[in-house]
């Protein structure tokens, strides 16, 4: 069995900007002559101006993504997020014509962080993927991997299963292919909070992160060597109650680094970053 090597991955050239306007139809992005300014985050900034626009772009992305790795590699390895945020974007996965075709047969479905509870327990992140997309998705489950967070193990256990799956791989390739996150009100992504230890990592693909200021307060979480070497990160901000900190990490004035906005971390090694805001969390609404 090949190992698994964290290296500056290749550029992914067959990666397209498109939406779906209807099965099978791949249109370009409409740019509207009253587009909004968007604000000066890293990597690209794409504004929808509700929740569903938002969806609409994100998914159409993640389908052509995913279709393009199957192609290029025989597989699509996905890593999600839980919350509040994503989980109309799960849903829509699902029920929506437009993107039914992602090839979830084809797909390794990853969790980007858990919680320290059981998996019968409505905060557990995997729980609701689940029954979002694994009951009602063709993905064997043998390709489904769940963070077992409340087990004593669980980093390494992990951090094992994305090496021996990815570490078949060619050089280069072996890495996940797409990750989505969402950021919170303080600027923590995935379960990396402001000043805790896992910000530091740079070898550990998963660490515990114990103790944080969150209900509950231990967590499993990707790390930023995991995520940032990623073929495409996309990043899912909704709700004016977001834009105070996206203000906060797109000012150039600022000196807060990614101890004081974990967010701020999200620096891809050599793929894409994109953000997807609605109006109001663009400070647009």
């Amino acid at each position: 069995m090949m190992p698994f090597r964290m290296i500056t991955p290749e550029p992914d050239p067959e990666h397209r900007l498109h939406r779906l306007d209807r099965p099978g139809e791949v249109q370009p992005y409409e740019v509207s002559d009253a587009a909004p300014i968007p604000p000066r985050l890293t990597g690209e900034v794409v504004i929808g101006e509700t929740v569903e626009e938002v969806i609409d772009k994100l998914a159409a992305d993640l389908v052509i993504h995913a279709e393009n790795c199957v192609r290029q590699f025989g597989d699509f390895h996905l890593a999600l997020s839980g919350g509040s945020t994503p989980q109309p974007l799960y849903e829509r996965l699902m029920y929506d014509p437009n993107y039914r075709r992602l090839p979830w047969r084809r797909t390794h479905l990853w969790i980007v962080d858990e919680r320290a509870v059981p998996f019968e327990s409505p905060q557990c992140n995997f729980r609701m993927i689940d029954e979002i997309i694994v009951d009602h998705s063709d993905i064997p489950r043998e390709q489904v991997h769940p963070m077992f967070a409340m087990s004593e193990t669980g980093d390494v256990d992990y951090e094992q299963q994305l090496r021996d799956t990815l570490g078949w791989r060619e050089k280069g390739q072996d890495r996940l292919d797409y990750v989505v996150l969402g950021m919170g009100g303080d600027g923590h992504t995935a379960s990396l909070f402001p000043h805790t230890p896992p910000l530091g990592e740079t070898q550990r693909l998963i660490c515990f992160n114990r103790g944080v200021s969150a209900d509950p307060p231990d967590r499993l979480t990707m790390t930023y060597p995991l995520i940032n070497a990623a073929r495409f990160i996309a990043i899912m901000v909704c709700g004016a109650g977001k834009a105070k900190m996206i203000r906060r990490v797109a000012s150039e004035a600022g000196r807060e680094t990614k101890a004081d906005l974990p967010i701020k971390g999200i620096k891809p090694l050599n793929g894409e970053l994109k953000w997807y805001l609605d109006a109001p969390a663009a400070g647009n609404g």
